[in-house]
């Protein structure tokens, strides 16, 4: 038996994941979950970098000391666009920030008065939104930061953790092509953007490619873990690149959901789109295992839902995500819809909520039950919008969906999706990620022969759930709603 670790840090927790290898098949097991809460200070909003460091240093010693496990090899993945700026010294010069930081407001405008958005996609095929990476620092250069003016690395979030575990500072694929400076024609940094933006290109450091072995544990590392010198790979380090590489797939007409905190959603190709259709729909040509283009579009997922729970939470409602969703079920649908892409900032999410729909003429949800309806329901709606666009693209139909990720679990919404969408659903894994992190590692290891054989193990090792859509005729009507109120795109 092989064992592996995976570190999977999420928008809201983080897990360290035990992966065995056992003839055919796959098992994962949790051994450490950890919140991941960021801090806000009179300067912005900042990801709790060291505490989640620490995080992980326990998770591989409930591996090493507790267990005492021999590891064949430890990944990290992470949420995508996030960075770190280290000195000269290889010290943090800044602590990172959170995407949903306020100083990214506006910067998009400010950005496109540079370098047009037609010109920026051409270069990168990204999707634009405005904390992408390299918007981020252009609002850093706005400020005049001075972590800015002194950083010579730029290391994002998943390169940041492989750095100070094996002291080797590079860049994996998968999550520098989020960065909005990645081409993914050319394959390689954008640096013309960084020219053009007054960015300091020389911060930009080697990309390697998912799989790669960066190098054993540091020593004062491996010895505080209770393990050996154990190889860190650098495997998809973006989680939906890792979640992607466990799609249970077969053949060539199945579109993907990642749901969790976001819901990506997109297929998998050998190139990028880049073309006045992909630009005018704001589609992202992101890189996945075996320099494979992950074409998609990042959508508000279950944020929504968390967010409602955690102010119900400070008024002394405390609910389940399983409760919510039971909830959900049990009330009249279409009440109303919104638009799941329009709240973007953390904080009263139910009151944004009621006001977006006071403001678009619709009543506002009575209840929590009826909070979470109205979500779960827009978002399945959002999912037809995009898997239309997804067609007109490709200039195909897409037949499954294939839902993976924590937001697999949530069956009120699997169905909503299959409904809303005419299209089949299958279900599962719901640790995707997990699972992709352990079979990227392994497939840089030499002990998987490649993507086609990493799935086929998913498809022996997890219990996946088909979800039959029903023709109900409401949901055209919904959806028509819908369009109104967001808009086409």
């Amino acid at each position: 038996m092989r064992h592996y670790l995976a570190l999977d840090l999420g928008a809201e927790s983080g897990r360290a994941m035990l992966g065995s290898i056992s003839g055919e098949r796959l098992a994962l097991e949790e051994l450490h979950r950890f919140a991941n809460v960021p801090v806000r200070l009179p300067t912005g909003l900042y990801w709790d970098t060291l505490r989640l460091f620490h995080d992980i240093q326990q998770g591989l010693a409930m591996a090493g000391r507790e267990r005492k496990l021999p590891l064949e090899g430890i990944g990290i993945d992470t949420w995508g666009v996030d960075f770190a700026l280290l000195g000269r010294d290889g010290a943090l010069v800044d602590n990172p920030r959170h995407y949903r930081d306020a100083r990214n407001n506006g910067i998009l405008e400010q950005a496109f008065a540079v370098v047009p958005r037609e010109e920026i996609f051409a270069h990168t095929g990204l999707q634009f939104m405005q904390f992408n990476t390299l918007f981020q620092l252009y609002a850093l250069k706005l400020a005049g930061s001075p972590a800015l003016e002194t950083a010579r690395t730029l290391l994002m979030m998943p390169d940041l953790f492989n750095y100070w575990l094996t002291g080797v500072a590079r860049a994996e694929l998968s999550d520098a092509s989020t960065t909005h400076f990645y081409n993914p024609v050319r394959r390689g940094w954008a640096t013309e953007l960084f020219d053009r933006f007054g960015l300091p290109k020389a911060i930009l450091p080697e990309i390697v490619t998912s799989g790669t072995l960066l190098g054993p544990l540091l020593p004062h590392v491996a010895e505080a873990a209770g393990l050996a010198r154990t190889p860190v790979y650098a495997t998809c380090g973006h989680d939906t690149a890792s979640a992607v590489a466990a799609v249970p797939a077969e053949g060539g007409e199945w579109c993907y959901i990642s749901s969790g905190t976001w819901s990506l959603m997109g297929v998998e190709l050998e190139d990028p789109v880049i073309n006045e259709g992909s630009l005018r729909l704001n589609f992202t040509n992101e890189i996945g295992f075996g320099g494979s283009v992950r074409f998609l579009k990042n959508i508000a997922g279950l944020w929504l839902v968390q967010e409602c729970r955690r102010a119900w939470a400070l008024e002394g409602c405390e609910y389940s995500y399983e409760e919510l969703a039971g909830m959900a079920a049990a009330v009249p649908p279409f009440t109303a819809v919104i638009d799941p892409d329009a709240f973007l900032e953390p904080g009263r999410m139910p009151e944004k909520i009621a006001a977006f729909c006071r403001s678009t003429g619709q009543p506002a949800p009575a209840d929590p039950a009826a909070f979470c309806r109205t979500i779960l329901e827009s978002l399945a709606l959002r999912y037809r919008q995009v898997l239309e666009s997804l067609e007109a693209l490709l200039g195909r139909r897409l037949k499954v969906i294939h839902i993976v990720g924590g937001g697999s679990r949530n069956q009120v919404l699997n169905q909503f999706v299959a409904d809303a969408t005419g299209r089949p659903v299958i279900a599962g894994p719901s640790e995707a990620t997990a699972a992709g992190n352990v079979l990227v590692q392994a497939i840089g290891g030499g002990v998987l022969s490649g993507l086609g054989e990493a799935r086929q193990l998913v498809r022996r090792s997890f219990p996946l759930v088909m979800v039959e859509p029903r023709p109900l005729a409401n949901w055209d009507h919904a959806y028509e709603k819908f369009r109104q109120v967001r808009g086409q795109e």
